[in-house]
């Protein structure tokens, strides 16, 4: 697993290919809720298969508890975050990671043709380049011990 890798590989090594979405006009803790039963830390916004926005726990923190605005009746477009960089599965590992640190976001909506066909993190980034590097070791330790096949 390489940082040259395609974003297409990374989606499907992915324990769960389900993209998880809230409605731009559900409240915030609907969003809240399903963000705590998946154990994740963003959701993407959908209005219908249009992708609208992202909302994060970042998105909540600064916008909705900082300034007030309680969950229960607060919408998720009234805190999310509408202008979303997004990226095609064509994309390399390399390139989300450049585009993720530069631009100070943990999440990344994958578009294909207009469509969304997934989201990776941070996390899921940083797990694509730390597998490769142990398969790399475990080589490595192979050809000095004599083990590494001819």
């Amino acid at each position: 697993m390489k940082t040259s890798d395609t974003i297409a590989s990374v989606l499907k090594r992915k324990s769960t290919s389900q993209v998880l979405s809230i409605g731009p006009h559900q409240t915030v803790f609907e969003a809240l809720t399903k963000m705590a039963e998946h154990n994740i830390g963003a959701l993407l916004v959908l209005d219908g298969a249009r992708l609208a926005g992202i909302f994060s726990e970042r998105d909540y923190a600064r916008r909705g508890v900082l300034l007030g605005n309680p969950s229960r009746d607060t919408l998720v477009h009234e805190l999310m975050t509408s202008h979303v960089e997004s990226v095609t599965p064509q994309h390399t590992v390399d390139h989300c990671l450049t585009l993720m640190t530069d631009r100070h976001f943990r999440h990344l909506p994958v578009v294909d043709n207009g469509e969304v066909v997934g989201l990776v993190s941070i996390g899921d980034l940083v797990k694509w380049v730390i597998s490769g590097q142990e398969r790399k070791i475990q080589e490595l330790e192979g050809y000095i011990s004599g083990s590494y096949p001819a």
